[in-house]
């Protein structure tokens, strides 16, 4: 689920045309993040920890709540030691991107 009120709030926040490229600066970053995790997820918690709570900070300032939450729990096990099953984490960002991006883009 993707929380519009906050995307609603960023866009009025920055200005459309500065929404634009924070979304892309935001995405461009998330991208990297959740490639990282896909192909070579850290084998060490702490490591693994980080890199899901940049993610769920920067799902949260971009409204993307459920991803930011899956992160969350992410980030609690990683930090706990235990297992994380990353897939539906993926699964959620790359859902939530398209959403976002399909709906940001044809807003305008």
């Amino acid at each position: 689920m993707i929380d519009w009120d906050r995307v609603n709030e960023l866009r009025d926040e920055v200005g459309a045309e500065a929404f634009d490229e924070i979304l892309a600066v935001f995405l461009d970053e998330m991208d990297a993040a959740v490639g990282r995790l896909a192909e070579h997820p850290p084998a060490d918690a702490e490591g693994l920890r980080a890199e899901l709570h940049f993610l769920k900070g920067s799902g949260l300032n971009l409204g993307l709540s459920d991803f930011a939450a899956l992160c969350a729990a992410g980030e609690d096990h990683a930090a706990a030691g235990a297992t994380v099953d990353l897939a539906p984490i993926l699964d959620s960002y790359r859902a939530t991107r398209a959403e976002l991006v399909a709906r940001t883009s044809s807003s305008d």
